[in-house]
């Protein structure tokens, strides 16, 4: 007989976990199972070295705030990066004090924020940039400099035989993080699994099909022996990264037409010498290189890991027709349908800089790799830095009805009509921001049950459908709170 269920999460990584926590603390009494296809959680994209850590709220990266012609500076995307973040801080502070997470400096730390340029044009942007964002409330306390005794004191390494006459600025937020998203993922797993929740690792979702009661047969196998088997559930996350675009294919939802993925995999440049990673602790960001796509922003990065202090620069895109790092060769072929075929051929046309970044890319060895850091890091030594590969990033390619097809970036839900299916396409900023993602869902997804979940949800998220920027004094004790449980800087 067909196993009944109410919740299927499919895949092992921060956004089945946050959707997986968040449900059982609204109805414990239902039935969750979550599946992954590896042998353990965290494995691809949620994998601490398989991104970057950085606790995404707009605080140094510039392309939430890009130059638009001589259009005033807009903070409205910065301003909405960092308010989805301070959600996923409250609900992390509140899993805390509850015990579902352990001591906070496990997964999250005190690392500044900070931004550097070179020339004249990129120090005039950054100044206006920071004269914009010093007036909003969750940024208050960014500083500002063109003075190398002062960025020389927030961060040693950029300063270091830098080369004099040279046009440069800097802004820092004392306030920014590290957040080691594995370890969240499995504290938040190892909670749900003790709290009555399944768990099947080593297993593989095949299919998926909507069946005439409304509920979906979800057809898996275990990849140990490849046994056969399927489950019923009324409501199905897919929450497998790139694969999420398969998986929702196969469901046959019409939404999900028009929709393709371009898988761009990385690697970054780590040093653990004890020499080097003593003089700096920030994550810095720069401008994108021409033609770049924003995830592939230049920086150098503090990374805590398992109690373990390095520094990471990158990424440097590599690629692969792969959608996860254990993916299959044969997944940027097996996406394609007759409705997303011309939508995919539109960005192929009109993102020409993206293929020649690409091609530059694959051709940079370790030593032009390093001669790119010293950018940062002038004194940098090729010895001192070795290659580790990131995680596959599957960008999201979609319909549009001007271009025909467009190349979006950051993370998108894809919902069915009715709700009994959602899933997650895309990349960066989707850690930082999970829990407003998933908050978004509930609501789309479970319009019966959600007006019944406010009042949990705002004890879990204590300025749950507020805004924040517009209330400095609410901005203030929210950032002061959560930074009190979570020991990082207010």
């Amino acid at each position: 007989m067909t196993e009944n269920v109410d919740v299927v999460l499919i895949g092992g990584g921060i956004m089945s976990a946050t959707l997986g926590t968040l449900l059982h603390e609204l109805q414990p009494e239902w039935k969750i199972v979550a599946f992954e296809r590896l042998s353990d959680v965290a494995q691809e994209s949620s994998n601490p070295w398989n991104n970057a850590g950085t606790g995404h709220a707009a605080l140094c990266e510039l392309n939430y705030m890009p130059q638009q012609g001589d259009a005033p500076l807009d903070p409205a995307k910065a301003i909405s990066i960092n308010e989805q973040f301070q959600q996923s801080r409250q609900l992390w502070s509140s899993l805390v004090e509850r015990g579902v997470l352990d001591e906070p400096s496990t997964f999250i730390n005190s690392t500044p924020h900070m931004t550097f340029v070179r020339g004249e044009k990129d120090v005039a942007y950054l100044k206006k940039r920071y004269e914009v964002l010093k007036e909003q409330p969750l940024f208050a306390g960014i500083e500002y400099s063109e003075d190398s005794r002062v960025i020389n004191k927030w961060a040693p390494l950029l300063m270091q035989k830098r080369r004099a006459g040279e046009p440069f600025a800097a802004t820092r937020v004392p306030s920014g993080t590290d957040v080691d998203f594995g370890a969240l993922t499995h504290q938040l797993f190892d909670h749900l699994t003790a709290s009555g929740v399944d768990l099947r690792l080593n297993h593989e979702v095949r299919s998926l099909k909507k069946q005439k009661d409304g509920r979906w047969l979800v057809k898996y196998r275990n990849t140990i022996g490849r046994t056969p088997n399927e489950i019923s559930a009324r409501f199905v996350f897919v929450g497998a990264g790139g694969w999420a675009l398969k998986l929702l294919q196969s469901s046959g939802i019409p939404e999900i037409k028009g929709y393709g993925v371009f898988p761009i995999g990385g690697q970054f440049l780590k040093t653990t010498n004890p020499a080097v990673v003593s003089q700096h602790k920030a994550k810095v960001y720069s401008q994108a290189s021409v033609g770049a796509p924003p995830m592939s922003v230049p920086h150098l990065d503090t990374r805590v890991v398992d109690g373990e202090s390095s520094l990471m620069f990158g990424p440097f895109a590599t690629f692969s027709p792969k959608f996860l790092k254990k993916g299959s060769m044969l997944d940027i072929v097996t996406q394609v349908r007759t409705h997303n075929l011309w939508p995919m051929l539109r960005v192929a046309f009109a993102n020409p800089d993206l293929i020649t970044y690409l091609v530059s890319e694959l051709l940079k060895n370790h030593r032009k790799k390093v001669e790119n850091l010293r950018t940062f890091m002038p004194t940098a030594k090729d010895e001192d830095w070795t290659l580790i590969d990131a995680g596959q990033r599957a960008q999201v390619m979609k319909k549009d009805p001007k271009k025909g097809g467009i190349l979006q970036f950051g993370t998108e839900v894809v919902s069915a009509a009715d709700g009994s299916i959602a899933g997650l396409l895309g990349a960066s900023p989707g850690a930082s921001t999970a829990v407003p993602i998933m908050l978004e869902l509930l609501k789309k997804c479970f319009p019966a049950e959600y007006p019944g979940w406010e009042g949990e949800l705002r004890a879990l998220i204590p300025t749950f459908g507020e805004k924040l920027n517009t209330d400095a004094a609410l901005a203030e004790k929210s950032t002061e709170a959560t930074a009190a449980v979570l020991g990082i800087d207010a």
